[in-house]
């Protein structure tokens, strides 16, 4: 009778887990990798410019989602941090000289961007403001607070065009290229007065212009042979460099006079 009690205890509970709705399996959500085609660049005096080519791959990617072309990459490489000041020349007296200053601190000297598709079909403007992403949504922090929220805006807005005209803020629409459904290589641009320190890149993943997820590595630029040997001069001694700077101008402007005086 035991037996019979415990066969139809298990029996029952058979059938009620069979009875229970299967629980839905979460997908694993998905991620964005990136790597360097180098680590370091150098560059010598004669640097004229060159693309950095970054791969990258997603992780977890929705096949669906892959085919139908709703992933969106943007890469950026961010040069260091410099404080930035920005000066206004007005005309006096028929000469033109500088009237008006800010400053600005922690900018980004250069700023390259490369992206799938333009940014205006990527996502709304409130996400690029959201992750500080794109030049116009870089914040421009200045020394100066209580200055008026109109000059600030002025001499930021005269900042990016500044570092636009000269290259160091660029953008490649396009230079994202997915090579397969994971696989994606992009290209920034490296301006030839890219400045030398410690770079960062960073990979922004978008699904049908849903932020998802964010990836980043960083790339050292430095200057080599010669330049590098008076730049690392310059900055462990800047003292006796400063010296020999002058000591040599003064040598080159005396033997500059003897060697065209009148005699």
């Amino acid at each position: 009778m035991a037996g019979l009690k415990a066969f139809a205890a298990a029996a029952f509970l058979s059938l009620a887990a069979a009875a229970l709705p299967a629980v839905a399996q979460t997908p694993p959500a998905e991620s964005i990798q990136i790597g360097l085609s180098t680590d370091a660049v150098s560059i010598t005096a004669g640097f004229s410019g060159a693309d950095l080519t970054i791969f990258g791959s997603l992780e977890n990617a929705d096949p669906l989602v892959a085919r139908q072309g709703r992933y969106d990459v943007i890469v950026v490489l961010e040069g260091p941090p410099r404080p930035v000041v920005v000066r206004r020349k007005d005309r006096v007296l028929g000469v033109w000289i500088n009237l008006e200053s800010e400053t600005f601190e922690n900018v980004p000297v250069s700023y390259s961007v490369a992206t799938t598709r333009p940014l205006q079909d990527v996502t709304d403007p409130n996400s690029y403001k959201q992750l500080s992403l794109g030049a116009s949504n870089l914040y421009m922090k200045p020394a100066d607070v209580t200055d008026s929220p109109a000059t600030i805006e002025e001499f930021t807005a005269a900042l990016r065009d500044r570092k636009t005209a000269t290259g160091l803020y660029s953008e490649n629409v396009g230079g994202v290229q997915f090579l397969s459904q994971n696989l994606f290589r992009a290209t920034v641009r490296l301006a030839p007065n890219v400045p030398v320190g410690t770079h960062k890149a960073r990979a922004f993943l978008f699904k049908s212009g849903m932020f998802i997820k964010e990836s980043s590595a960083q790339l050292e630029i430095r200057k080599s042979g010669f330049e590098q040997s008076v730049f690392r001069v310059a900055h462990d001694y800047s003292f006796l460099y400063g010296v020999f700077a002058v000591s040599l101008a003064m040598l080159t402007g005396w033997l500059g006079r003897l060697i065209f005086r009148k005699d």
